[in-house]
């Protein structure tokens, strides 16, 4: 088992969810490849869930890392209701659905354990003690190597922290979504969470990617309705100065931005070039004016349109009259 820690996951890992979700189709063995290509990068921190593809992404990825386990560190996620699945609730952090769920990704990945097994988001309903007791014996059995959470609050984080030491908290975080940085970053940091940041590039907003085929979830997100990219497009000039000033690209700033700040980006891409041009972001050294350019460019709270599109609402806990 691989150890979840800074020093074996390295400044970057790699999310493989475009690979089967959200951004329309892409083929299995082109996949495949890019992943490989990842690992003979160096990068060591592959990131999946139960949730993309329905399954099919931990079996891709199972298939990808089949003979190369040994390095891998290996990070999937239970807690969104599968299709099929009742759907009283749409998020279910009960003991017993963390370790059926496990169960079913662990043959899904074609391995005897993970290495990283978040939540994915909160359940309302259910006490965090109690889903990250249960998480602790999956640990103790040796199913799991570590425990993290996704999208928690701090409040959430440190009653969490107190039942078992989180070895990762995952939120989006980037130039254009920068909310975790009032209360949820430095609680994490101050804990000694490794904080992993997803959609790093504004689900490909900072790398210049807006959704052409049809079947891309991005079509309904308020961020990416014409308006709000027209007013979102407004501050790229920022960055784009920087990148220049660099001899980078804008996606290679953007994640550099979020390594200077000591967090763990994970960008996906189904596209092996690209790949290669975000990792060449580890060793890009933004200057203390170049930092200060892109803070000024995107304040928190200032991107136009909701980072989500509208849910319909999840159970409530009932409380006592």
């Amino acid at each position: 088992m691989t150890a979840f820690s800074a020093q074996t996951i390295g400044r970057q890992g790699y999310g493989t969810m475009g690979l089967s979700h959200s951004y329309g189709r892409a083929e299995d063995e082109p996949s495949i490849g890019t992943i490989h290509r990842a690992l003979d990068l160096g990068v060591t921190l592959i990131d999946t869930a139960n949730v993309y593809g329905q399954g099919h992404n931990e079996e891709l990825v199972g298939r990808a890392i089949a003979g190369r386990r040994a390095g891998v560190v290996l990070a999937t996620k239970f807690g969104f209701r599968l299709d099929g699945e009742p759907e009283d609730r749409r998020i279910n952090g009960a003991p017993a659905y963390a370790r059926q769920k496990l169960e079913e990704s662990l043959r899904r990945l074609r391995v005897d354990h993970v290495d990283l097994y978040y939540l994915h988001r909160v359940d309302p309903l259910v006490p965090i003690e109690d889903t990250v007791a249960e998480l602790t014996r999956l640990k103790e059995e040796g199913k799991i190597g570590a425990i993290g959470l996704s999208e928690a609050d701090a409040a959430t984080l440190r009653r969490a922290h107190a039942v078992h030491p989180i070895a990762a908290l995952q939120s989006e975080y980037s130039l254009w979504e920068r909310h975790v940085e009032a209360e949820i970053l430095p609680t994490a940091q101050e804990l000694g969470v490794v904080f992993v940041a997803y959609s790093p590039l504004g689900r490909g907003f900072l790398a210049g990617n807006l959704p052409q085929d049809p079947g891309d979830r991005r079509h309904r997100h308020p961020r990416y309705q014409q308006d709000a990219i027209a007013a979102n497009a407004r501050r790229f000039a920022a960055v784009e100065s920087v990148a220049q000033s660099l001899g980078a690209t804008v996606a290679q700033v953007s994640l550099a931005w979020l390594i200077a700040r000591g967090v763990v980006p994970i960008p996906g891409t189904r596209h092996v070039a690209h790949l290669e041009t975000n990792l060449a972001a580890n060793d890009l050294v933004l200057d203390a004016a170049s930092l200060a350019a892109l803070d000024a460019a995107f304040p928190p709270g200032t991107t136009v349109g909701e980072r989500h599109p509208v849910q319909r609402p999840i159970a409530q806990p009932v409380t006592a009259r």
